[in-house]
């Protein structure tokens, strides 16, 4: 797309479901986010369009001047959408039912992202959107799971990092027990996990990477 969406298409996409991306508009609206690569019409019915991952990049930019936070996104920190949490943050250890039900919410979006956008309709391994937002997608696999995210000093609680390979992330925790619960609800919702220890710290830590088949 050459030039930003115009208000009426800014304001369909910050609506659009914070984890599915599915959007509601008018045809007019979906068809010219469609035009511009912004979206994509699912081709099996109910027909729905969701955003593209350049929809989505769009979507957390944040417009001049700056937007107004949703109010019903509580934890969407500055892209004024759901964050699962990594571990490390300063609310981590904030919960409690709202929190909760945000992240139960995330999660039974994500799965219906899988069966709408897998080939086969499998909710059982991760899509696209997961192979893409890597640390986002373990880190509420985990949090829906009801692990617990570290705190600011990371003593506690797991933590999802990036890592220099192109589909793995790494999980930290505490102790080896914590790892082994990790890797368990990790491999349960789709992914490969595998202990590790770093070769300088000698640390142990999860390597875990979306399953294909």
């Amino acid at each position: 797309m050459t030039r930003p969406p115009t208000a009426a298409q800014r304001r369909v996409i910050d609506a659009a479901d914070p984890v599915t991306g599915r959007l509601r508009g008018t045809e007019a609206q979906l068809a010219a986010l469609v035009r511009h690569g912004l979206a994509f019409r699912h081709p099996r019915p109910p027909h729905d369009h969701f955003l593209t991952p350049a929809g989505h990049r769009t979507r957390e930019t944040v417009p001049e001047p700056a937007k107004t936070a949703d109010p019903h996104t509580a934890d969407a920190g500055d892209t004024g959408v759901f964050a699962a949490r990594v571990g490390g943050e300063e609310d981590a250890g904030a919960g409690g039912p709202s929190r909760a039900r945000e992240v139960h919410s995330a999660w039974q979006g994500l799965l219906e992202l899988r069966r709408m956008t897998n080939p086969d309709g499998g909710t059982d391994r991760p899509c696209g959107w997961e192979r893409t937002h890597l640390v986002r997608a373990a880190a509420l696999a985990l949090e829906a799971a009801g692990h617990h995210p570290a705190g600011p000093q990371g003593t506690d609680g797991y933590r999802v990092r990036a890592t220099p390979q192109p589909e793995a992330v790494a999980v930290h925790g505490p102790d080896d027990a914590t790892l082994r619960d990790c890797a368990a609800t990790l491999e349960k919702t789709g992914w490969q996990a595998g202990e590790h220890t770093d070769p300088r710290t000698r640390a142990r830590y999860l390597l875990a990477s979306p399953r294909r088949v």
